[in-house]
């Protein structure tokens, strides 16, 4: 079975687009303090065990790039779709496969609810808004 064509162009800036959201989402603009509260952790303690900074933003924008390269395969499957289905396969995508196993996760290491919802709404997020930019691109 051949995989559908991917428009890479659209995969790069979903990529960027995802790490940039990643950005927001776990910035003090948005969820930073509580994100480290429910991980009892202080900024340090986050900073001094994060290893190479520059290696993990690379890693975390190769998995965005990987998320939307997979998106737009999948998508390629459904045809020509539109900004909603493209939303509601990302949606489905997240649903089936990110919050259900780490829904999993979480409840079997005790993970605070609060930080899965944290963690899994980026997730969602991040889902929807590459189903949408990988079904419009033309």
């Amino acid at each position: 079975m051949a995989l559908p064509p991917v428009k890479y162009p659209a995969v790069f800036v979903t990529g960027v687009i995802i790490f940039l959201l990643g950005g927001l989402w776990y910035s003090p603009v948005v969820f930073a303090r509580r994100w480290m509260t429910l991980m009892a952790r202080s900024e340090e303690e986050l900073k001094a065990g994060a290893g190479s900074m520059p290696v993990n933003f690379t890693l975390a924008f190769l998995c965005g790039l990987l998320i939307a390269w997979v998106m737009a395969i999948i998508l390629g499957y459904v045809g020509s779709p539109s900004a909603a289905t493209g939303a509601i396969v990302g949606s489905l995508c997240w649903l089936g496969f990110a919050a259900s196993t780490s829904y999993a996760t979480a409840v079997f290491s005790n993970t605070p609810k609060e930080l899965w919802l944290i963690n899994s709404g980026y997730n969602l997020v991040c889902f929807v808004i590459a189903g949408v930019i990988l079904s419009v691109w033309r």
